[in-house]
């Protein structure tokens, strides 16, 4: 029962995120907030962690289908096994509310909600839209057949906007895509979930102008540009200088090509390939770092932005995405245009002959206003009840 003694409405969240039993301490934080919105009883349908589906209760029940190995089995799992077992829960719980994580969910939950709708069932759809949809898959890795698969998607992400109620984005960019394909719907705009308590918590344990750390903070991925920045460190001609990659390599054959590039470049002594870390640990890295790159071609909005700004530390991101609508230019770190080393490596020249410690302040007092739990929380509210009147509505009309 909700707060006031109603029943709860149930909540459909279908989302290809892999999740652990127990959750990993991010989610478990992250569910643990949603579960503040007491009035709607909240099930997750996603990718399982193990080689086994999960079914199991933590804030949220979760339902996990197992996640094979080669990308496009992925794909083709999750539309095989996820309808099904969305329609079955919708049935079952009388669902009133589908969260779909992107575009390609919301086809699964459009095309349930559209069979369900000829049993009297009428539940909305929220669809999410997180990054550039359209081209950033194609900046991660190869794909065989690409044209084919652009239209598969294209025209996958067209049914459901067509087909959805309602609109999460998390940048001005990203607003702007999803009006392209669905100007009626309305939107609401916040950002993805980040651990921020970590990050606000965390001191530096250096000041931001003694540092000569640089991090890039991401998966390893052609997208995100790092190829770009080791050729701009290369040019730093800062001896102390250090940089730091940390994130998964996700894409194998582009991290080897990294590599490879470090030692033509010769500076493999300077580069660390960290690879994946716990919240905590990339405090660390951030609190001892004089700046953050992210030289990204395609970026939604880019959260590490903001908590690394958390712990005092400007940020160097390409004018691409939401990074624009984090990084104020020459205030609380540099933008640069996408794919320019030319631009990145005098941005880093920039970071290394000023005094950086008012953008680091600027920096932080930002990162503190714009992203809090409560905010999250209550973009999810707004979206719900915008729904849910829409629920109330129809069926007053009816």
């Amino acid at each position: 029962m909700g707060q006031d003694g109603r029943r709860r409405i149930t909540v459909c969240w279908i989302s290809s995120a892999r999740y652990s039993k127990p959750l990993n301490a991010t989610d478990a934080r992250k569910w643990e907030l949603i579960s503040h919105l007491q009035d709607y009883a909240v099930h997750v349908i996603g990718f399982s962690s193990a080689l086994r589906p999960l079914r199991f209760e933590q804030r949220a029940r979760f339902h996990l289908i197992p996640q094979p190995p080669a990308s496009l089995l992925r794909y083709l799992t999750f539309f095989a096994l996820a309808a099904p077992l969305l329609l079955y829960l919708v049935w079952r719980h009388d669902a009133r509310i589908l969260v779909a994580q992107s575009p390609f969910e919301g086809a699964i939950a459009a095309w349930v909600k559209g069979v369900v709708r000829w049993f009297g069932k009428r539940p909305r759809l929220i669809i999410e839209n997180h990054n550039n949809f359209e081209e950033d898959l194609f900046l991660q890795r190869s794909i065989p057949l690409q044209g084919a698969y652009r239209w598969l998607m294209l025209g996958a992400a067209r049914y459901a906007f067509h087909r959805g109620d309602a609109l999460r984005v998390i940048s001005s960019s990203t607003s702007e895509r999803a009006r392209h394909y669905a100007p009626r719907l309305p939107q609401v705009r916040f950002m993805t979930f980040s651990d921020t308590e970590i990050f606000r918590e965390a001191e530096r344990q250096l000041p931001v102008n003694e540092a000569t750390d640089i991090v890039y903070a991401g998966v390893l991925i052609p997208r995100k540009g790092v190829h770009l920045l080791l050729d701009a460190f290369a040019a730093l001609d800062h001896p102390s200088a250090q940089l730091h990659l940390v994130g998964h390599p996700e894409n194998a054959q582009y991290a080897a090509s990294l590599q490879a590039r470090a030692r033509e470049l010769n500076i493999t002594e300077r580069v660390h390939f960290v690879g994946g870390v716990s919240q905590a640990q990339l405090a660390e890295y951030f609190g001892r770092a004089r700046v953050m790159a992210l030289p990204s071609l395609s970026e939604g909005l880019g959260r590490v932005v903001v908590e690394a700004m958390l712990l005092g530390t400007p940020v160097i991101g390409s004018r691409v995405g939401g990074i624009p609508d984090l990084v104020s230019d020459c205030e609380t770190g540099y933008l640069v245009a996408a794919g320019d080393v030319g631009a990145l490596t005098t941005a880093l020249r920039r970071i290394f002959a000023t005094d950086v410690t008012t953008m680091g302040a600027n920096a932080r007092e930002f990162a503190l206003e714009y992203f809090s739990p409560e905010t999250y929380l209550e973009g999810y509210r707004q979206l719900f009840e915008l729904v849910t009147e829409q629920v109330n509505s129809l069926r007053a009309s009816t």
